[in-house]
């Protein structure tokens, strides 16, 4: 393939999961500074952007919550973005439910099921780690106790996820 038509195709892919995660995240609001919630997307992609990456791992970064936090399904993400992007998010989607038990134990689950995920996912992982740590540590500082230990218990199986991205997450993390 051409690399222009390649670079259309790369553009195409991001443009259409931006526009699918700002019509997905709606009018939600960050927690942590109520600022739109799709900052946090394209941050992660954005973080994403700054190491090796494919253009399934950018929309996967701007996508990754849509399943979490909406009505979004993984069959649209699938239909919308092909098989790779979905699998991608699909490992970037927590799989726990309130029925699982308290918080401690839906993490525990999540951190398993992340464990398995490829690279690729890994390093979304990280990015998505990195501007929530960030987040949560300027705007809730009694929750940081909480997320930064959980934080610090991800990081334990994230190890195959772009290592600067793995070693900036690590120096985000509590001691």
């Amino acid at each position: 393939m051409e690399a222009g038509v390649e670079r259309k195709i790369m553009i195409d892919l991001e443009n259409s999961a931006l526009q699918f995660a700002t019509r997905a995240h709606g009018e939600q609001k960050r927690k942590y500074d109520g600022r739109p919630y799709i900052v946090h997307p394209i941050a992660v992609a954005e973080i994403v952007r700054s190491v090796p990456h494919t253009p399934e791992m950018i929309a996967a970064a701007l996508l990754h919550d849509t399943v979490e936090d909406t009505d979004a399904t993984l069959l649209e993400i699938k239909e919308a973005f092909g098989p790779k992007v979905a699998t991608l998010v699909a490992w970037l989607t927590d799989i726990s439910t309130p029925f699982h038990g308290n918080r401690q134990v839906r993490k525990e689950l999540d951190r398993q099921h992340l464990a398995s995920a490829p690279a690729a996912a890994k390093t979304v992982k990280l990015a998505d780690l990195i501007d929530n740590a960030i987040a949560i540590k300027a705007g809730d500082p009694n929750f940081w106790k909480v997320f930064g230990a959980e934080m610090k218990r991800l990081l334990e199986v994230l190890g195959d996820g772009d290592e600067t991205l793995l070693a900036k997450a690590r120096a985000l993390a509590p001691e």
